[in-house]
């Protein structure tokens, strides 16, 4: 038997495979018999002779895979007689790459580029950008793991990063002067005995949440005896608190007139930064929502609203919206803050953009503590000296506030058309008293009286003649009362 020797040589061109597979083997070689050692048995370096019987039409050769590193081949004579025992093949030993198996997904991967020349080309290059783009990927990643900053996770307050300790401080501290306000507006003297009596008045405190859920303290002060001609609602003005007005509450009473009364968010013990308003229209919609809850606890009494000074602008604002005027018999305002105007131009300028910025920002260039708003020493200095009377320097919000609530209300004079009744000192600095006589000219209001006080400044009623002013105030109520039970009468 004739045994033919191949070397790298008889492969010129280099173009012997390196296999992964039988199928390889013999797509690579098609006119030879291919054996796996398991085929050729114990003996893998012979190949199993052909039948005596047959003649193989052309030679074939005997490739034999023996694991893991070489192939090892063989080359039949014409004869099929094995060669004798003496006589050594001549085999050659040639080193490839060979892969464990394959899956058949794998094995199909693999042999598809052998399938084109174009793929062969094509391959490395895409190679080459996955390469590229792996290579981009990490860059990418490692940059924004070394450029943004790292969030890690706190487990107690003092591992909190300094703008939240501070952030969770100042809240804090806003909740802690709530509760003391509250408290100290609890315990407000009202001059009443330990049943809450005196004068044939009950008086009362409790708590009534507004629009966005504020917690805003609230006043009353009812008759015991008699039927309630009406209800007076008391909207205090800025800085100030429903406990000042005591005295008229008292005065109302004795005419059987009910009164309640409401802190503004951030004033007395209401919920908020102490003279802080975030937004005056908040206010607008919190008085109409409490005069809707009165009006619910005692159906068919006529009510009025009362606002004083910032208290009167929002009054009137709230009075004129339709809904709301439907629920009253008429708003009394006592030095309403209508024209109110920045201390300087730029400062109304540059207002809406601090407001924003900067909101609870106190503005001391427009500090005015201590400014006379009675003729009564005593009553300036129970003001000033009490501590539910906010008399720091204005936030820029709030004042941001003023400004535009009352720049709305001078464009709007003619459409108001509630039945209003407003009183003005001569004398006030604060607020403009012209400015009350513009509304009662332009007001498109049927029922509407005004009143000048010469000389008097801005707390009319907390001015030496207090207790006239009051009894201004009660007959108006009681003419609107007359007046709304003859229309009704002429109606029948």
């Amino acid at each position: 038997m004739h045994h033919l020797f191949l070397s790298p040589a008889s492969f010129p061109d280099h173009t012997f495979p390196s296999c992964s597979s039988l199928h390889q083997l013999r797509r690579r070689f098609p006119t030879a018999t291919v054996y796996s050692s398991q085929d050729l048995g114990r003996s893998r370096l012979s190949p199993t002779p052909a039948p005596h019987d047959q003649t193989p039409s052309t030679p074939h050769h005997h490739l034999a895979i023996n694991p893991p590193h070489h192939i090892r081949v063989n080359s039949p004579s014409s004869s099929p007689t094995p060669h004798p025992p003496d006589q050594t093949p001549r085999v050659l030993s040639i080193p490839v790459l060979l892969r464990p198996p394959l899956s058949l997904s794998s094995a199909m991967a693999e042999m598809e580029p052998l399938t084109s020349g174009a793929s062969n080309r094509i391959i490395p290059i895409l190679k080459t950008l996955r390469s590229a783009l792996l290579f981009v990927h990490t860059f990418v990643i490692s940059l924004l793991v070394l450029v943004l900053p790292r969030r890690r996770r706190r487990h107690s307050a003092e591992e909190q990063p300094a703008p939240a300790r501070k952030r969770k401080s100042l809240w804090k501290m806003e909740e802690e002067d709530t509760m003391r306000r509250r408290s100290l507006a609890e315990g407000l003297d009202m001059g009443f005995d330990d049943a809450g009596l005196d004068f044939g008045s009950r008086w009362g405190t409790s708590l009534f949440f507004g629009v966005r859920h504020n917690a805003l303290f609230c006043r009353s002060w009812i008759p015991v005896s008699g039927d309630l001609k009406g209800i007076l609602i008391i909207i205090h003005g800025l800085n100030e608190h429903s406990g000042r007005y005591v005295h008229f509450a008292r005065q109302l009473n004795s005419c059987n007139f009910g009164v309640y009364a409401m802190d503004w968010i951030g004033h007395g013990g209401s919920d908020g930064l102490h003279g802080y308003v975030p937004s005056l229209d908040h206010v607008v919609a919190d008085t109409g929502a409490f005069l809707e809850k009165i009006k619910s606890e005692n159906p068919g009494v006529p009510c009025f609203l009362f606002g004083h000074s910032t208290g009167g602008a929002v009054v009137l604002k709230a009075g004129s919206q339709p809904h709301i005027e439907q629920m009253l018999e008429g708003i009394v305002l006592t030095s309403p803050a209508l024209r109110v105007k920045p201390a300087h131009p730029i400062v109304g300028a540059v207002a809406p953009i601090f407001s924003l910025v900067v909101p609870k920002f106190q503005f001391k260039g427009a500090n005015r503590r201590g400014i006379p708003v009675s003729r009564d020493p005593a009553a300036l200095l129970a003001k000033y000296s009490d501590p539910l009377v906010y008399t720091g320097p204005i936030r820029v919000r709030t004042g941001h506030e003023i400004l535009r609530i009352t720049s709305y209300l001078m464009r709007n004079f003619k459409s108001v058309t509630v039945p209003f009744f407003v009183l003005h000192g001569t004398a006030d600095t604060v607020t403009d008293p012209l400015a009350s006589k513009d509304l009662y000219n332009e007001a498109a209001s049927k029922f509407k009286d005004i009143k000048l006080y010469d000389g008097f400044l801005h707390d009319l009623l907390f001015e030496p003649e207090r207790e006239e002013i009051a009894q201004d105030i009660i007959d108006w109520m009681e003419k609107r009362l007359c007046g709304s039970l003859e229309i009704g009468n002429n109606l029948w």
